[in-house]
């Protein structure tokens, strides 16, 4: 028997919600270096759809829906949302249920970091040197203007895993492989 979803290629796109779009547009095309390719106007139902397609309150509203391309990486959807019940929202934590965290791959972590310092960007610590099967890598957390988690990664001379690999992850740098 075979395992997995039949036909999957990969990842197309990952979505995030955020408190207002405009903010993460600046923040993802200015500070991060997306594109935007496309926006969805508002969706909004009188019965069930947004509880049954997207496990929301029913009477919840999506103002608007935008899509970026990031290098030669997955897509970005974010999401701009009007909850229905008005309860208080608040960005899921790396280790709450549901938390995340988008990384980067950057070929220079150096001048990473110095763009976003100059653009103001809340640097998390400072860049760490992973060890083990990730040796070779470089990673620092940072974050948005609304507090979501991001992270820059850089590992120009490979991960020590990869000499012994019969399959590497996919390289951001190396997107052929």
């Amino acid at each position: 028997m075979a395992h997995g979803i039949p036909g999957m290629r990969g990842t197309d796109h990952v979505g995030f919600t955020v408190p207002d779009l405009d903010e993460a547009e600046r923040f993802f095309v200015d500070v991060v270096g997306a594109e935007h390719i496309y926006t969805l106007g508002a969706k909004q139902s009188d019965d069930d759809w947004m509880a049954v397609h997207l496990g929301v309150d029913p009477g919840t509203v999506i103002r608007e829906i935008r899509f970026y391309r990031i290098g030669n990486g997955s897509n970005v959807e974010l999401f701009q949302y009007e909850p229905a019940d008005g309860a208080p929202q608040r960005q899921p934590r790396n280790s709450d249920i549901g938390g995340h965290h988008l990384a980067i791959y950057v070929d220079d972590m150096g001048a990473a970091i110095e763009h976003l310092v100059s653009h103001g960007v809340e640097i998390m610590g400072a860049p760490t040197s992973s060890k083990q099967a990730a040796e070779g890598q470089q990673w620092l957390y940072f974050r948005s203007p609304w507090g979501m988690q991001f992270e820059l990664v850089s590992y120009p001379g490979g991960k020590a895993y990869e000499k012994q690999a019969q399959r590497t992850l996919w390289n951001p740098a190396r997107p052929a492989e």
